[in-house]
């Protein structure tokens, strides 16, 4: 990607019928990521995130709680949902709830199109349905109950019975856009990703599709069909166009033209409804489908997908009041290849803060400051002619700079990562071999002395730029004890696609005191953060 392109990247917007645990955590630090690394290199980006506050699963969990639906989604995302972007750092351009005018006007809009167009028609269902997934099941998709379920159909997701629904609704006419979605996923093989996600959506298309039921009659928490105010529209149809009635579609066509089409960020739970019913949907608007849809793996804890409902959830407060919200960020990126399924557990989070942050990251800045206080009163030495081994931390620095880039441009964020920490494996032994504290002792080493500990921090500037989308935190300090900001400018507005040239340290800049960016934390795994947690 140039710079200057539009990047416009979403997660899925959430139910609020509960807090968020580190599942939902995980999804909106990789859109934040990639939205800081192109922010940051220049591109046109904008990210969006909100809540999903309609259906059927909204209304009985807020009755249960003895409150409206409106009520139960105000008090959580007030309390839990937005203080969650603080709490990760995230740093989004929107937020969009569904149950705002911007939303309900842009659908109604979209929806009398559709219907205008002759894709939606009335007729009968009846099926089973999930309230937990807010979705009609197949035969297939359902399994024989166990314990106080057993003798009853329940959904595989949620281990839950399903319910035998008959209603006169509103149809939309998908079926008409199987061989269109197959021909997109064959001119676009990168439309859907990973590949295996990929796979599973061609299949699933291949096997038909049928007209998709729209509307319901037997609530009234949705938004009206506006032809038809007896019947609200289904929840999905409703929240999958929060991506668009955010950009400003049938509202704002200057800002929706900029930034369409978006890439989503999703599970892979729900990558059914991205991959083909949301495009279908798109199509039949004459709306341009969006340039990818990513699903992630889940997070297992104890080998199960996170969940709320089986006691599973853990709030991602637990963690980064222990680690802070770095280590969180970096932890879930890292330690999963995004993409797959991966394993959290308390143990490999405290292994990997101390061994990767604390004493690979934190003491190699701490280290290359304080020497600098040391032995040039603070000043940023000068270079002198460079030998091999100075050479070789330029080519690693250049290198991982374009790495990385090539990792975020295939939503790789973990491979971006591994590509940066290449710098900071390498100037670690490039310090131990060259042993500044040696050469400090001899004053005919002192250019030599001068160019060791340039070359150093100079690393340790490309490592700020390159991880600040990452480590928003620990890179702000450790830019600032670099005294990097007279010359160059605040850390966010450093071009991240030319982080990799050499040279843009001055010399003579005065660094400051760092202290540990990544302290070491006695207690990792506290009684306030179990692995099983209710809600």
């Amino acid at each position: 990607m140039s710079s200057g392109d539009s990047f416009y990247i979403t997660t899925p917007i959430f139910y609020p019928s509960d807090v968020p645990h580190i599942g939902h955590g995980y999804t909106e630090v990789a859109a934040d990521v990639l939205a800081r690394w192109h922010r940051q290199a220049g591109d046109d980006t904008w990210m969006l995130t909100g809540t999903d506050e309609h259906g059927q699963k909204m209304l009985r969990t807020a009755a249960a709680g003895g409150m409206t639906p409106g009520e139960w989604a105000d008090r959580l995302v007030e309390e839990s949902w937005i203080p969650l972007l603080d709490t990760l750092d995230i740093a989004n351009d929107d937020f969009i709830r569904t149950t705002q005018k911007r939303h309900e006007d842009g659908v109604q809009a979209f929806v009398s199109k559709l219907h205008d167009d002759g894709f939606i028609y009335t007729g009968e269902y009846e099926g089973y349905y999930c309230v937990g997934c807010e979705e009609y099941k197949q035969q297939s998709e359902l399994v024989e109950g166990t314990g106080p379920f057993e003798g009853q159909l329940v959904c595989a997701i949620h281990s839950k019975p399903v319910e035998l629904l008959q209603e006169r609704n509103y149809f939309f006419r998908m079926s008409d856009f199987q061989e269109r979605l197959l021909a997109l996923y064959e001119e676009r093989p990168d439309f859907v990703q990973p590949e295996s996600a990929r796979n599973e959506v061609v299949q699933f298309v291949k096997q038909g599709l049928s007209d998709l039921s729209i509307s319901r009659s037997s609530f009234d928490w949705g938004i009206p069909i506006p032809w038809d105010e007896k019947h609200i529209l289904y929840v999905w149809f409703d929240a999958l166009l929060n991506y668009a009635t955010a950009a400003g579609y049938g509202q704002d066509d200057e800002n929706f033209t900029r930034r369409w089409p978006a890439v989503h960020i999703v599970g892979k739970d729900i990558l059914r409804f991205h991959a083909v019913i949301w495009p279908a949907m798109l199509m039949a608007a004459g709306v341009e489908v969006p340039k990818h849809v990513f699903a992630h793996g889940w997070l297992l804890v104890g080998g199960e997908k996170m969940s709320k409902s089986k006691l599973t959830g853990i709030a991602p407060e637990q963690i980064t009041e222990v680690f802070g919200s770095d280590a969180f960020r970096y932890y879930f990126l890292r330690a999963i290849a995004f993409g797959q399924d991966g394993s959290f557990s308390w143990e490999d989070l405290s292994a990997r803060y101390q061994a990767e942050l604390a004493n690979g990251f934190g003491n190699l800045a701490s280290r290359v400051v304080a020497m600098i206080t040391r032995y040039f009163d603070g000043v940023v030495p000068a270079e002198t002619a460079p030998t091999d081994a100075d050479l070789a931390i330029r080519a690693t620095v250049t290198k991982a700079a374009i790495d990385a880039d090539a990792a975020m441009e295939r939503f790789a964020p973990h491979e971006a990562i591994a590509a940066i920490w290449t710098i900071v494996d390498e100037l670690n032994g490039y310090i131990t071999e060259q042993e500044p504290w040696v050469l400090a002792k001899d004053e005919a080493q002192r250019e030599r002395l001068g160019t060791v500990l340039y070359t150093a921090a100079e690393g340790l500037r490309a490592l700020a730029t390159l991880l600040s989308p990452v480590l928003p935190k620990a890179t702000t300090t450790l830019w600032d004890a670099l005294g990097a900001a007279p010359a160059l400018g605040a850390l966010a507005e450093q071009p991240l696609r030319d982080a990799g040239r050499w040279g843009q340290l001055a010399a003579g800049a005065t660094v400051t005191k760092l202290a540990g960016l990544f302290p070491r934390i006695e207690d990792p795994t506290p009684a306030a953060a179990p692995a099983r947690v209710t809600a």
